[in-house]
């Protein structure tokens, strides 16, 4: 019996799926272990490849097993497994180093091996397991050139992945970090072009400052303006103005848009945080995640340690806006099926822009043409709960005349940044040894230990909550806004301005 490795993603881990050939006196090809079509399909793919390259196929019982059997397997990334024990199984070709290596895989008709998704969590189990490398096509291996640990082969065909399992040549120019050279100058994730600049928006410096704000500590923004306000301009510039991912922030983005088929094929890992900006009509399936075969990450968590930007937000179905609340909250997605459970990070920052009326012009004079009762029910579809889990509410107006014909350019993007790095880097020291990277993901007890008020804060907070009537989250949520108002400043302490400035982001609440 001959047994290769593979792996199976389930959500952003992979685990071990062990491929088991045995050949002995009979007839037919038999695959046992809970395969999916794709998997069944893959024997006449192998059959039809390795007759390609001269190999024969044994006349005799071939049986084809993909252990643990009580766990689904799905995809064609097990076609390169199942043709290396074929050919090791029938003694065509002497593979010493067999099970050294874990590889994934799908074959070409003509042995030619094609991209498969997951290639960030195989590449991880591999070296957790212990195993000397990982083989796996070009374009997915690519994305794993930063693991420095472990030998990772980007190859194009089947002869390849032969000649590196046989030992008999040297194969480092397959490696991934030797292969990664002919793409550095590919497109690049980091790349910022489209996203608009603050000095090119013009006014709004209220706005402009809630953003600065949000993006320095991660907080959740609702834009509120009528039309031409420079809302979405906005919502898109603080892409811009947002410091880069830390490594570990890093390999979690990665990981999720590399089982979702969507990795970095130029090489390394994703480094600029995502901007993900579905339309307003998108199915609650597409922001959630999940699906009829793979269960595949959603909007909202390949959003992670970046900005989901929801666009007309009043005008979203009220039960999508709602399976919304969970996420915010609880900074993960757990989806479940009948016979699975998966979960997802999603750790975003919501930026939502709206109208304040269905014309789109309240309080700009005598612009609007809506009633009372249409305006209320208007905004009313933002619910509570909702408004509760968005930190910073800002209205922004029409911009004034004179400023537009001077259009006079304002602070760039770069000096924002440079503030928004500042505080996230205090915000890095703080929170060391654990999974919270900002200010807005602190839990109760993490709040209660780094926002704590002197006498003057603790007046000024009770008798802003008593007056407003705000729940507990929304207490919370002031409080984390402003210590990353403080950490802007540079404060050790929070000090009332701080405070007031966080409950002045607050509006909503009084209206809602």
């Amino acid at each position: 019996m001959t047994i290769i490795y593979g792996a199976k993603c389930i959500g952003i881990e992979a685990v071990p799926v062990t491929v088991e050939i045995d050949i002995t006196s009979g007839i037919g090809i038999h695959l046992v272990g809970l395969a999916d079509v794709a998997v069944k399909e893959s024997l006449l793919r192998t059959i039809t490849a390795l007759q390609s390259m001269a190999f024969r196929i044994p006349g005799r019982k071939i049986v084809i097993n993909l252990a643990p059997a009580d766990m689904h397997k799905k995809g064609s990334g097990y076609d390169v497994p199942i043709a290396l024990g074929i050919i090791s199984a029938s003694g065509q070709r002497h593979l010493p180093l067999l099970d050294k290596y874990l590889v994934m895989g799908e074959l070409g008709l003509d042995g030619s091996v094609r991209e498969i998704p997951g290639a960030i969590p195989t590449v991880e189990l591999a070296a957790k397991a212990g195993f000397r490398g990982c083989i796996l096509p070009r374009t997915s291996a690519l994305e794993a050139v930063d693991f420095q640990n472990i030998e990772v082969y980007g190859v194009d065909n089947l002869a390849q992945i032969l000649d590196i399992l046989s030992g008999e040549v040297p194969c480092t120019q397959w490696l991934v970090e030797n292969i990664h050279g002919e793409y550095e100058e590919g497109p690049s994730r980091t790349n910022l072009e489209g996203i608009p600049d603050f000095a090119e928006i013009i006014g709004q410096d209220c706005a402009k400052r809630g953003a600065e704000i949000a993006a320095a500590g991660g907080h959740n923004i609702i834009l509120i303006g009528p039309p031409g306000s420079g809302k979405s301009s906005l919502a898109k510039a603080m892409a811009g103005i947002l410091p880069p991912m830390s490594l570990e922030e890093s390999i979690q983005t990665s990981k999720i848009y590399s089982v979702s088929g969507r990795g970095n094929l130029t090489g390394g890992l994703i480094r600029s945080r995502p901007f993900r900006a579905p339309h307003y009509s998108a199915s609650i399936a597409a922001l959630i995640g999940g699906g009829s075969g793979s269960i595949l990450p959603g909007e909202i968590s390949l959003a992670h340690n970046g900005i989901l930007f929801l666009d007309e937000f009043c005008e979203a179905p009220k039960r999508t806006l709602e399976v919304l609340r969970g996420p915010m909250e609880d900074r993960k997605v757990v989806i479940s099926r009948l016979k699975s459970k998966i979960e997802f990070p999603s750790d975003f920052m919501l930026v939502a822009a709206a109208n304040p009326c269905p014309c789109g012009y309240y309080g700009e004079g005598e612009r609007c043409t809506c009633t009372p009762a249409q305006r209320l029910s208007y905004l009313s579809r933002l619910s509570g709960p909702i408004m509760d889990r968005i930190d910073l509410q800002i209205w922004m107006h029409p911009i004034n005349p004179k400023l537009l014909v001077e259009r006079r350019r304002s602070e760039p993007s770069e000096a924002v940044a440079r503030r928004v790095l500042r505080a996230r880097e205090i915000q890095k020291e703080r929170f060391i040894g654990t999974n919270v990277f900002c200010n807005a993901a602190m839990d109760n007890r993490m709040t209660e230990t780094f926002c704590k008020l002197d006498k003057a804060c603790s007046s000024l907070l009770e008798k802003i909550i008593e007056r407003l009537g705000l729940s507990a989250r929304a207490c919370s949520r002031i409080l984390k806004l402003s210590r990353t108002i403080a950490d802007l400043e540079g404060s050790e302490d929070i000090k009332p301005g701080h405070i007031a400035e966080a409950v002045g982001y607050r509006f909503l609440d009084r209206q809602i």
